[in-house]
């Protein structure tokens, strides 16, 4: 017994560490006096949650925002990456166009969305551009890096194997800078969500941000927080996801070793 206490015992702390919280949401603004309009109890904003499961159909536009966190997250990462590998492979290219990768990062991102509303309209692709837009940097920044620092050594002895540019960065440099990689993903996956939210805040009639919106207009307190979780369920599982994925492509590297990347 106490052996199984020793080896979850981080779990166990967790787990009192929720409940406490929980505890101190249900009973602790009515102990000192919050108003409900400002911090209702944990039991009305479960009561919230199941009449908006119901009524205003929460996972259909909770479908429609991980929908387009999804595709936001796939299309920013594969942008981030190929252009992170391709500029790492060529300084050149990477002096010329440098200034203009510098501008666009340094532009906030979110003032883009209400003129991807105004070229789109009221569609999913100004959320999915405004996340990719978001999610492209963190992607391309830790891929450029790696391969900025990456051992030398190894690509000229892959060189003196008569090993072609192609094999060098597929069999090399590739490899190399997969934790890295996985690094940008993971900030990522969490960015996505927020870009996808700002997008349907400034301009929606779906999504988890439509129904924040909607809900912030009635003076709804409750309903916010059951919007706010829900989206915070879909950044905890995109999260989730990359670090399943890193776990199975990394599992040659040691656990500890590619969380602290």
């Amino acid at each position: 017994m106490t052996d199984l206490l020793r080896r979850h015992s981080t779990a166990l702390w967790s787990l009192a560490v929720l409940i406490v919280f929980l505890a101190a949401w249900q009973w602790g603004p009515g102990m000192i006096g919050v108003p409900d309009f400002v911090l209702p109890h944990l039991s009305k904003v479960v009561a919230e949650a199941r009449r908006i499961w119901e009524v205003e159909r929460l996972m259909f536009h909770a479908g429609i925002t991980a929908a387009e966190v999804v595709i936001g997250f796939v299309l920013g990462s594969l942008l981030g990456a190929m252009i992170g590998y391709a500029l790492g492979l060529s300084p050149k290219v990477e002096a010329v166009l440098s200034p203009y990768l510098l501008a666009l990062q340094i532009a906030p991102k979110v003032a883009f969305a209400p003129l991807f509303v105004m070229w789109l309209g009221y569609t999913m692709y100004p959320k999915i551009l405004v996340a990719v837009l978001i999610v492209f940097f963190p992607v391309l920044i830790n891929v450029l890096s790696a391969m900025r620092t990456m051992d030398h050594d190894l690509v000229n002895l892959a060189r003196s194997f008569s090993a072609t540019r192609l094999q060098i960065f597929w069999m090399v440099e590739y490899p190399t800078t997969m934790p890295a990689m996985f690094s940008g993903l993971r900030i990522a996956s969490t960015l996505a969500v927020i870009g996808v939210v700002v997008g349907e805040l400034v301009g929606g009639n779906m999504g988890l941000g439509y129904l924040l919106v909607f809900f912030e207009g009635q003076g709804n307190t409750a309903a916010v927080f059951v919007v706010i979780g829900a989206l915070t369920v879909i950044g905890i599982l995109a999260y989730y996801a990359v670090v399943l994925a890193e776990a199975r492509v990394l599992h040659y590297l040691p656990q500890a070793a590619t969380r602290m990347q």
